[in-house]
């Protein structure tokens, strides 16, 4: 399992913006870089779903209801993913978690609240 630890969520206005980290303090530096990362999002009564992924090459995509409005990105060095999310709708309102994809680990999660 691989440590992940997120970081930046809290309570936003329509229309705001936010941006999550995740990182993994544990793992070095040359492993880090081959992950494929995700983030994922949970709404109370809801089931967990992938909001955005960037893999190991930079490949990326993105649920449908968020492109154009959220972009993922990594930094190698820092051996950090971040999620910033722009024109936040109260519907992306959840608990955002990152996600490991080879070692299926998952972070601890980090809420979002998107309202007036």
């Amino acid at each position: 399992q691989v440590l992940l630890v997120e970081s930046g969520g809290g309570l936003v206005q329509p229309g705001g913006s936010l941006r999550i980290s995740c990182k993994a303090p544990r793992t070095i530096l040359s492993t880090f870089g081959a992950f494929d990362m995700a983030w994922y999002r949970q709404a109370p009564g809801k089931q967990r779903e992938l909001v955005a992924a960037i893999s190991s090459a930079r490949s990326i995509n993105y649920a449908d209801s968020v492109k154009g409005r959220f972009t993922i990105s990594r930094d190698n060095g820092k051996k950090a993913v971040y999620l910033q999310m722009n024109s936040l709708r109260p519907e992306d309102t959840g608990v955002y978690y990152c996600h490991e994809e080879r070692s299926a680990s998952w972070g601890q999660g980090t809420q979002v609240t998107v309202s007036s």
